[in-house]
């Protein structure tokens, strides 16, 4: 039931390891950057609680509540991620990733509750942590596909302004592979009926209509756990850090660490390939990470918050030490570290949660928590990175690693206003 996020991991990896390095090569400046991925958390922000709402209400006798946003979403989002490195211009760039991140956005939510639908809650960590491990898996390789194409003898250069055929092809592999694992899912995962069904088409026929959709949706929100909230917290500043490192990672490392900055050079190009590389180990840490999580959750119960303060704390040094290599091999242990925090970030966070809402509105709380994943990006975004890490530590942008290491901290800090039994262990 999870082996569709293989694809979309693939999509979101693909796109968190190289639309900034499209968007260099199509001109733009490094302090840009961010404004320009700013389309992706306000689509989220917009999407997902409405996707989550609908699945609530959602009951097919063939494809279920979830999967048939499960196949709305891999359609668009195989189309967008196949056509986002042919954009001749920024704006173009800039639209590919707000339609590939809205495409993407429509089938996740859906997987994140239909872990928690078929899984009783002394399960749902192993649930989510199996779901971890399969992402780790299309990180990694996601992440180094580019590289893999240069080893195979495709073009890593072009004219300046043009995508390189290593990405060209990347991106087309990865859409290939989205469409297909989430169909995979699709057409051999059963999803159970709702308990009483005449109740519950009255209840849809009861909140038919736009208006009471965003009533119930607001309604929510209002009404959110206070675990939902403490969560929220730790969250901001979880993807505040994750947010900078896939807008800055790639101008950071090949400025600081191999000087290169011209990005219609070789030696550009052959460094960004290198940062793929890089975020693959964070990936595939996280799927090493996430399977040894998956055997300990599969036969004792563990403190989810415990383990969540660690892996965000480990990360949190992961991304300050990039600061400190002196050379580039070392940067495998510094992202070793920040797989440890991201395996960590997509289980825990939604085991906690799914153990304090109501089951029968696990899609449209789902969906709510989302904004607390695409809130701090929004605001890092629209000039919080750049404010931030110039006024704490200095100008040069490797600083942009730094920030983010010391937000990723103060998550972990965080954790400690999680203070019920229930969510915190497994029940």
């Amino acid at each position: 039931m999870s082996f569709g996020f293989l694809g979309i991991q693939f999509g979101f990896a693909l796109q968190g390891g190289f639309m900034s390095r499209i968007f260099q090569t199509l001109g733009a400046d490094k302090d840009t950057i961010p404004i320009l991925w700013i389309a992706a958390p306000l689509t989220g922000l917009i999407v997902q609680p409405i996707v989550g709402y609908l699945s609530d209400r959602t009951w097919h006798p063939r494809f279920g509540r979830r999967r048939p946003f499960f196949l709305i979403g891999a359609i668009m989002s195989t189309i967008a991620l196949f056509f986002a490195p042919y954009s001749s211009a920024l704006w173009m760039a800039a639209g590919a990733l707000w339609i590939l991140d809205a495409s993407i956005n429509i089938s996740m939510e859906p997987f994140r509750a239909l872990v928690a639908d078929k899984l009783p809650d002394s399960q749902r960590s192993y649930g989510f942590v199996v779901q971890t491990l399969i992402i780790g898996v299309g990180t990694w390789v996601a992440s180094n596909l580019p590289w893999m194409m240069t080893q195979l003898g495709v073009s890593n250069t072009a004219a300046p302004g043009v995508i390189p055929d290593s990405v060209k092809y990347a991106f087309a592999i990865g859409a290939l592979i989205l469409f297909t694992s989430i169909s995979y899912t699709i057409f051999t995962t059963d999803e159970y009926p709702p308990e009483d069904l005449e109740k519950f088409k009255r209840e849809k026929e009861a909140s038919k209509g736009f208006f009471i959709g965003v009533s119930e949706i607001f309604k929510n929100i209002i009404g959110m756990p206070s675990v939902m909230l403490k969560l929220g917290v730790v969250q901001f500043f979880s993807w505040f850090a994750f947010f900078t490192m896939w807008s800055f990672a790639t101008p950071a490392i090949t400025e600081h660490v191999f000087k290169a900055t011209d990005t219609s050079s070789l030696e550009y190009n052959n460094a960004a390939d290198a940062v793929g590389n890089y975020l693959g180990t964070y990936g595939l840490v996280s799927m090493i990470f996430a399977l040894t999580l998956a055997f300990i959750t599969s036969k004792v119960k563990i403190n989810r918050k415990l383990l969540h303060m660690f892996s965000l704390f480990a990360g949190g040094i992961g991304f300050i030490s990039i600061y400190l290599v002196e050379e580039p091999w070392m940067l495998h242990i510094s992202f070793s570290l920040v797989g440890l925090a991201w395996a960590s970030i997509l289980s825990m966070p939604y085991a906690m949660l799914s153990s304090s809402v109501d089951p029968k509105k696990m899609g449209v709380f789902m969906g709510i928590f989302n904004m607390f994943i695409v809130i701090p990006q929004i605001v890092a975004a629209i000039g919080g990175i750049n404010l931030m890490y110039k006024f704490l530590f200095g100008e040069e942008v490797i600083f942009t690693m730094v920030l983010a290491g010391t937000s990723l901290i103060l998550a972990s800090l965080a954790n400690l206003l999680i203070t019920d039994r229930n969510v915190t262990h497994d029940g």
